[in-house]
């Protein structure tokens, strides 16, 4: 790896400065803090219908709980220190959280990366193999594949946390919004181009699960088209629509992140931190409410408890 010719210095914590241009800080915390309750609260609504009702313990549903854990985490790992930096005006964090921060935020990164494209072939397999869906993904076997998501997840990001940890720093400040990989990267004495390999690899793997989630999808399509009873069809393309969100949401803020940069446009500190923000907090946001407002199943037993409320309520008074 090659090195600057600059002093390193002892870093025990770093400083965030990515929002000390901004006029309306207080805003745009207010608007991060509500972004993320509503993410809590949505994410945890799922969880408790899926986990309370066991009818709902299926491999489609398990798979819904594993992404709404990585909503929570991916989530959480950036909007805490966004939140104390604008709204506590916390500008530091220790060198260890920092790095640990990190570490959780590239963790839920790839293992939502993993948990979409297991629900693609989720979706491929209810579609094109109805009749033995059932016996070939079974909850053991569904649990199982979440757990080998994680653990290809964990040691892809080991390597990055390795080398965080270790190269010596040139300065405390980090002049981005939350400590991710680059931007802790760009804070050390290092030429920073060799260890940006990862985010190349990282863009392929990106791209390799992309692509199998079309192919997943071309053979839904296929198989649905071959179906003669129009309703069937409807029916079929309706249990993918949540998913197709889920897909758009995730990827959308990336491939624009490429595009940009593949056509000459560079982006400035405060265009690629609002890219990061979005990124880090749209997907979350939308993926439990997604979930929740187009699965049959958990519509209906969420308005259930919302009547049952209401109507307890009503009997009290």
């Amino acid at each position: 790896m090659g090195t600057k010719n600059d002093t390193a210095v002892r870093v025990s914590e770093f400083i965030i400065t990515g929002f000390d241009h901004l006029s309306h800080q207080k805003l745009l915390g207010s608007l991060i803090l509500i972004t993320y309750v509503l993410i809590l609260c949505f994410c945890s609504t799922n969880l408790s219908i899926i986990v309370a009702d066991r009818r709902l313990h299926s491999p489609m549903y398990i798979l819904i709980c594993n992404l709404a854990i990585v909503d929570i985490m991916f989530s959480t790992s950036s909007c805490i220190t966004m939140i104390a930096v604008l709204l506590a005006e916390m500008k530091t964090i220790t060198f260890t959280l920092c790095i640990s921060s990190m570490f959780t935020y590239h963790l839920g990164d790839v293992t939502m990366c993993l948990a979409i494209t297991l629900m693609a072939m989720d979706r491929m397999l209810a579609i094109t193999l109805p009749l033995r869906y059932n016996s070939i993904l079974t909850n053991p076997r569904c649990i199982a594949a979440i757990l080998v998501c994680w653990t290809i997840a964990i040691g892809s990001i080991v390597p990055n946390a390795t080398a965080a940890d270790s190269i010596p720093y040139c300065q405390n400040n980090i002049r981005y919004v939350f400590c991710d990989y680059p931007a802790i990267i760009r804070a050390g004495c290092v030429d920073p181009g060799p260890y940006f390999t990862a985010s190349v690899i990282k863009g392929l793997w990106l791209f390799c699960h992309l692509l199998l989630i079309l192919i997943s999808y071309i053979v839904i399509v296929y198989t649905v088209l071959r179906l003669s009873d129009k309703g069937s069809r409807k029916k079929t393309f309706s249990t993918c629509i949540s998913h197709i969100i889920v897909v758009s949401t995730y990827y959308a803020p990336k491939i624009v992140s490429v595009l940009l940069s593949r056509v000459g446009v560079m982006l400035n500190l405060t265009e690629r931190n609002a890219v990061i923000i979005v990124a880090s907090m749209l997907p979350p946001l939308v993926n439990p409410v997604t979930y929740c407002l187009t699965t049959k199943e958990l519509r209906g037993r969420l308005i259930s408890l919302l009547t049952k409320k209401n109507c307890g309520s009503e009997v009290t008074k």
